[in-house]
């Protein structure tokens, strides 16, 4: 979920509220961390506050009402077909519910569907870094995954973010390579889903100089780069 920083948590989540275009009645806003003033310029710490919008609307919406909570009882097995008619109702309406409308619109490869959400408000669907993008992409694999049967993976794209995304991820692998290889010590990479850190692991997997792994806990969890232990 999108993580804010300021000086102190006020700052942070004035921050958040602006890159996504909410005011506070819309959003959860959870601390994450406390700022910490310096002494002597030492020490000092800046606040984090976790952001995410408030979507409970949608259970209202017409003429499907959608809940985002969990159901008390799981659905009985859907076709393709039905899961993705379902999914495409359900993006729509949270989409609403953010005041950001899209038409939805999806492409099948085997397994992997591409959901397209075609909206006049792109950058409040997306977020900063693609944060909201990704916790709506993750809304819809779980909701999917609930009606499911054959387990299809999900992929949210707004525009070309993804395209654009990707090429950013291929130079970012080559730049952390470059580094490794200078410098013969792991770099750390900031936090990102795994779908993204699977991009950067195949576009390096043929290196054999590098290795890479994940650590931490969702949705925390970060790649590290290293030299291969000789």
């Amino acid at each position: 979920m999108p993580i804010y920083e300021g000086a102190t948590v006020e700052d942070a989540i004035r921050q958040g509220l602006s890159d996504l275009a909410l005011t506070a009645e819309q959003v959860t806003t959870t601390t994450v961390a406390e700022g910490k003033k310096s002494f002597l310029g030492l020490g000092k710490k800046v606040a984090r506050v976790q952001i995410e919008p408030r979507v409970e609307p949608v259970a209202t919406i017409e003429p499907t009402p959608v809940s985002i909570k969990e159901p008390e009882e799981k659905p009985k097995a859907a076709s393709d077909e039905e899961t993705l008619t379902q999914l495409a109702l359900y993006l729509t309406a949270i989409t609403n519910a953010l005041n950001a409308p899209a038409t939805v619109t999806y492409t099948r490869e085997q397994d992997q569907v591409v959901v397209h959400l075609e909206t006049e408000k792109q950058g409040m669907l997306i977020g900063k870094h693609g944060k909201i993008l990704n916790a709506l992409q993750y809304l819809a694999q779980v909701f999917v995954h609930r009606l499911e049967k054959n387990r299809l993976s999900v992929v949210l794209n707004v525009g070309d973010y993804r395209e654009k995304r990707q090429l950013i991820l291929e130079r970012l692998a080559q730049k952390t390579t470059d580094k490794v290889k200078k410098t013969g010590q792991p770099v750390f990479l900031e936090p990102m889903p795994a779908f993204e850190r699977k991009q950067i692991h195949a576009a390096l997997s043929k290196n054999k100089l590098i290795q890479t792994h994940s650590e931490g806990d969702e949705p925390y969890r970060y790649l590290v780069v290293e030299p291969v232990k000789k």
